[in-house]
């Protein structure tokens, strides 16, 4: 997908010249005139939406980005107003042409560094926590309260003399029980928590559960390879006495951790050792223009010197598929991604939703009409190197370059499939201010429009929105967050740290039959 964006002091931005739609740069006002574009502006009109730039019959595909975002259900004049009431979905051939615009494999450039964590077995971390995960929802309290205990916040004299650890986190779940023990659903819960347990963030581990949940705490260790050890440590609370008993035990293992933690020093390392996840949440008319491009650009960057990028959401790349096929390293990895695709209409038929039930509220009063055309716009993200990998969701990823992760679009549940995976980065573009965070990996977010930077400051990172205005080119903003991500992976605390989000948005994905 190639974006042309026309712009100047232009009104409105045509992003390709097959487009039927112009996007507005500023509120347009009824009857004003469109010199640019011959067009007639027909009813106000809010910044970021669509507005027509020629008549289209009913039932004729409506293009932007040069591709379909869907169909006219009624007859639309140009300069009229084009989201929900007049665009909808419809059925069209895509051609995935495997492989065709893949490229050859390229050595990676000498990498620019970052000051990271290199662990006793070589893995690079660019944080440096102590975990309590639960193998259940009932040992959830009990998980919080000893994490509490050492908040910097609540309690600052329990990490006073730990300055190099980032902080005690739980990572509770609302699972683990009443489920088909040999089923997927707990087997997903498994994936996810073994990869959280053996995340390169953590220097420590500690797995709490209740005694009697179908989750036992010795079969998760042994179906994911596991090993309890000094630094991955296990007990639950029916052996310990009881709640006020487990707690302090709890408190104490965690004492027992943070001198060890502590023993780090940062060092640098190259770049290809950064895993960031991408995900885009409360997105925009914008976000396909502004941020997801100028985000597309540092993953060519990181990928470019050996890093790994991880695209996900997969109902969030619905009717952009094919963009990526074209794009795979391989047939097979092409096929892959459709296979994901396919499962995902299977499974919204058995669930008897549809996959159009994303935009949600906010991404509508963005601007965004159908799920093909947010779509279109996630896709950016993913920037313009070959696909090297599909992955199903908490998947360990192993190849380098950009890899897709199958998850749903939910960004808390696509976002812990991707730390589960390996991820120590994460970078969030939003058009309406998602709040987000995502222990323990931290997250970087990047606003679309400079509306939202400047309503929104305290929780963004970076403002993309002056693509839109013409004062910033995508080339440079994507050298911005590259250089955003080397500096947070050093150290510097993003916004949503700074705010302490992270233990709530670890949301595994649950799939199974809860009985």
């Amino acid at each position: 997908m190639e974006l042309i964006m026309k712009t100047g002091t232009a009104a409105v931005l045509r992003l390709n010249p097959l487009d039927d739609v112009l996007i507005a740069r500023r509120p347009l006002l009824a009857g004003e005139t469109l010199e640019q574009e011959g067009v007639t502006i027909r009813q106000a009109i809010v910044a970021g939406h669509k507005v027509a730039s020629r008549r289209i019959e009913a039932g004729q595909p409506v293009r932007r980005y040069g591709q379909i975002i869907g169909f006219a259900v009624v007859d639309i004049e140009a300069g009229e107003h084009v989201h929900v009431h007049n665009l909808a979905m419809g059925e069209f051939a895509r051609d995935y042409a495997f492989s065709v615009d893949a490229k050859p494999n390229v050595k990676p450039s000498e990498a620019p560094s970052f000051m990271g964590i290199v662990r006793p077995d070589g893995r690079v971390a660019t944080r440096n926590y102590i975990g309590i995960l639960t193998s259940v929802n009932c040992s959830a309290t009990v998980a919080r309260a000893i994490a509490d205990h050492f908040r910097r916040d609540i309690n600052p004299a329990a990490l006073q003399a730990y300055p190099n650890v980032d902080g005690v986190v739980a990572l509770t779940h609302s699972a683990g029980c009443a489920v088909d023990p040999a089923g997927d659903g707990l087997s997903l819960l498994r994936r996810t928590l073994a990869g959280y347990a053996t995340h390169a963030n953590f220097a420590a581990v500690l797995v709490i559960g209740l005694g009697c949940e179908t989750n036992q705490i010795d079969s998760l260790l042994t179906t994911q390879g596991l090993t309890r050890s000094n630094t991955l440590r296990t007990f639950n609370i029916q052996d310990s006495g009881g709640t006020s008993k487990a707690i302090a035990s709890g408190i104490d293992h965690v004492k027992q951790l943070l001198g060890e933690a502590n023993q780090i020093q940062r060092e640098p390392v190259s770049a290809r050792h950064l895993t960031v996840g991408l995900q885009c949440g409360g997105s925009d008319g914008y976000s396909g223009i502004t941020a997801n491009p100028a985000l597309g650009n540092a993953v060519d960057r990181l990928v470019a010197c050996g890093g790994t990028a991880i695209l996900s959401e997969t109902p969030e790349i619905y009717g952009a598929e094919h963009l990526l096929t074209r794009r795979a390293v391989s047939r097979e990895v092409g096929e892959k991604l459709i296979a994901r695709i396919h499962w995902w209409e299977r499974y919204c038929e058995r669930m008897g939703a549809e996959l159009n039930n994303n935009p949600s509220a906010g991404n509508k009063a963005g601007g965004l009409t159908t799920i093909l055309e947010k779509s279109l716009g996630a896709v950016a993200k993913a920037g313009s190197s070959n696909l090297m990998d599909v992955y199903e969701y908490a998947q360990t990823v192993t190849a380098n370059g950009l890899v897709f992760m199958d998850t749903p679009g939910y960004d808390p549940v696509s976002a812990t499939g991707q730390v589960a995976g390996g991820a120590n980065l994460i970078a969030f573009t939003t058009g309406r201010g998602s709040a987000y965070g995502c222990a323990p990996a931290p997250s970087i977010k990047l606003a679309t429009n400079s509306a939202l930077w400047a309503r929104q400051r305290e929780d963004m990172d970076i403002n993309c929105g002056e693509i839109a205005e013409d004062t910033l080119t995508i080339e440079a903003c994507g050298a911005a967050i590259f250089e955003t991500m080397l500096r947070i992976a050093s150290g510097e605390r993003s916004m949503s740290e700074q705010h302490g989000y992270g233990q709530n948005e670890f949301v595994p994905w649950q799939i199974g039959a809860v009985t």
